[in-house]
């Protein structure tokens, strides 16, 4: 279901199988990383309840609970819902797989929620992790990482949870997972079994400093489980996992279903106290979005939040928000917003040139979009880190400088001065100026008028198609798209079946695609899917621009090599100049919240954390409140 503001895909680790509420816990203790790109010496040896980038952590060993989740907060209840956000295949629109973990097959959403990991991040915190199945982590030296697994750590069907599924798992995904996963992984050199209940894990030498992190934080497997079934293979039989949930009644293409384990292995520890509060989970699926608006005011489902900012201005008049039964309000989002844009498929002959993918971008009309068609709700994206201190801004300093010299004059003179940030029109629709630069652009790139048409040397028309979901971005892409018109380009939009998008968007079968992407607040190895040479050609990753630039290669090494948060920092500045350079997409717009309606039985702690909404994970059904609704029981 495509909106204004997109629903982030999210990548599996900075937000796979532990982000979307999927398993809350995590390892409590610090455990600084010595290394970043190569070898380095070996950190303190000494079993450890924690691990982040750079050695911080908030919490000390003997926390109660995650200053976000309310351990007293009641269990029991259903939170019925419709996705929010989705990673690897799932598709949030229907299903014909419960394995999230490998490129084929459309996976139901919210799979996660039947899936455990080694540790679990603590949302506020920018990236530090906390034991689940393990208990303490130690380094034996730069490049190696010992796990501690809890005794008590069993699968959904009562089993244990050992070394060997853990070393399977980490090698299983590695080998044979989604791209995203595999790509992840690349720098963990291996797993093995030391004991029963420890696990060695090796890197290369040359990975990032978050790669642990992202390691801690995969879904383990049954190897057992396993052994008779082909991982490879989608299938309509639920994965054995150990996390809080497991797959209950669905229906492909309407809901599905998670049940609550009673008696869940992990339900007592720190990480976990107050968290996972619902008896069931249910997502409702709807193909369209007036549809789905209209069960929400009916009652069929209970929560949304709410991506259109003409449906936010205008449509929550119905009487249950006018006698207080219907709730609204904001989360403040305090986290990158994300990569949120149209994006240019430079894999695309007539999209190769930057010149071309900039005329593009000067069609569309942000300023007067937002004025006439969004309320003024929005703001607009200038930068691949939006919302952070990962934003560049004025002129390089001396540390970025140190970091892009070496480039010059293989890469646009304009990353050494201000960032490029997209023009601001005159609001009327069609701005005169900024539609004769792109004519001026397009005519420099060879492009040429024959009639009305644009045409290349040999007489080819320039065609762009925009792929969609469904017709909800035909109000905002349609000026766009008659300002291309006017350039003399056959811009059309598309809408395809949601099966059909997600394997055009796989095999990279489009022209302009809209996205938007989650970027983590401490960027990891995730990155490389959005941005590395080695994505550009990966089925089913995130680089859908087609960017293959040793350049940014080299500066994504740099930023996820960097020895200290500030070397990062300098890093992604001038990481970020760079990718603005490439005119890789056209930007659209965020604000820096979430917009939420809910009817009113729910319970929710005092404070969310600072980089995710946690509505699955910590908040609880009201009974009174519930009991007077009749909803929610």
């Amino acid at each position: 279901m495509s909106d204004e503001t997109r629903r982030p895909a999210l990548p599996p680790a900075a937000s796979g199988p532990s982000r979307r509420a999927l398993v809350a816990g995590g390892l409590a203790a610090v455990l600084v990383p010595a290394f970043a790109g190569r070898a380095r010496a070996a950190t303190p040896s000494g079993r450890r309840h924690g691990l982040s980038t750079f050695g911080d952590l908030k919490y000390p060993a003997d926390f109660g609970h995650f200053d976000w989740a309310n351990p007293a907060a009641p269990k029991g209840g259903r939170l019925v819902t419709v996705p929010a956000t989705w990673s690897t295949n799932q598709n949030p629109q229907t299903f014909n797989s419960f394995n999230d973990l490998i490129l084929k097959g459309d996976a139901a959403v919210g799979l996660g929620l039947t899936h455990a990991s080694l540790m679990v991040r603590a949302w506020d915190e920018a990236d530090a992790v906390y034991g689940l199945i393990a208990e303490a982590v130690e380094w034996r030296d730069a490049d190696t990482l010992v796990f501690h697994l809890r005794p008590q750590a069993r699968f959904a069907d009562g089993t244990p949870l050992t070394a060997e599924d853990v070393a399977f798992s980490l090698t299983i995904l590695k080998d044979k997972g989604h791209p995203q996963i595999a790509v992840t992984l690349k720098e963990m050199a291996e797993a093995i079994v030391e004991a029963p209940d420890r696990v060695v894990v090796r890197f290369t030498g040359k990975q990032g400093r978050g790669l642990p992190a992202l390691v801690a934080q995969q879904p383990i497997l049954s190897k057992a489980w396993w052994a008779t079934r082909d991982f490879e293979q989608s299938s309509l039989e639920p994965i054995l996992g150990a996390g809080p949930y497991r797959v209950g009644a669905h229906d492909a293409g309407r809901f599905v279903e998670y049940e609550r384990l009673a008696d869940w292995w992990a339900a007592d520890l720190p990480v976990t106290r107050g968290s996972w509060n619902f008896e069931r989970i249910r997502f409702e699926m709807y193909r369209e979005r007036t549809t789905a608006f209209e069960a929400f005011k009916a009652g069929q489902y209970l929560l949304r939040e709410e991506f259109t900012s003409l449906t936010w201005a205008t449509q929550y008049d119905f009487p249950a928000v006018a006698d207080g039964r219907v709730k609204r309000f904001e989360l403040e989002d305090r986290s990158p917003s994300g990569a949120q844009g149209w994006f240019l498929n430079s894999r695309r002959p007539m999209l190769k040139d930057a010149r071309v993918r900039e005329a593009i971008g000067l069609a569309f009309d942000f300023e007067w979009s937002n004025k006439n068609l969004f309320f003024d709700s929005y703001r607009r994206t200038s930068s691949f880190f939006v919302n952070s201190d990962l934003e560049a801004s004025g002129p390089p300093s001396k540390e970025e400088l140190a970091l892009l010299e070496p480039w010059r004059g293989k890469i646009p003179d304009e990353v050494f001065g201000e960032p490029w940030t997209a023009p601001v029109s005159d609001g009327s629709g069609r701005d005169r100026s900024l539609l004769k630069r792109a004519n001026d652009l397009l005519a420099a790139a060879g492009w040429k008028r024959a009639g009305g048409r644009l045409v290349d040397a040999e007489g080819r028309p320039f065609e762009l198609e925009f792929l969609e979901s469904d017709g909800s971005m035909a109000r905002i892409a349609g000026p766009f798209v008659k300002n291309l018109q006017a350039l003399g380009i056959g811009a059309s939009e598309r809408v395809v079946d949601p099966s059909q998008f997600e394997k055009r968007l796989r095999d990279f079968d489009f022209d302009v695609v809209s996205r938007r992407y989650s970027i983590a607040p401490t960027p990891d190895e995730t990155v490389r899917q959005f941005w590395h040479s080695s994505s550009a050609s990966r089925e089913g990753s995130f680089n859908l621009a087609g960017i293959a630039d040793p350049c940014v290669d080299a500066l994504i090494e740099a930023m996820l090599g960097a020895e200290s948060r500030a070397a990062l920092t300098h890093a992604a500045h001038a990481l970020d100049r760079v990718l603005r350079a490439g005119r890789w997409w056209v930007p659209h717009w965020y604000k820096p919240s979430h917009w939420i309606a809910a009817w009113d039985v729910f319970g929710r702690p005092e404070a969310k954390p600072r980089y995710d909404r946690a509505i699955e994970s910590t908040w609880w059904i009201d009974r009174d409140k519930a009991t007077a609704l009749g909803k929610g029981l």
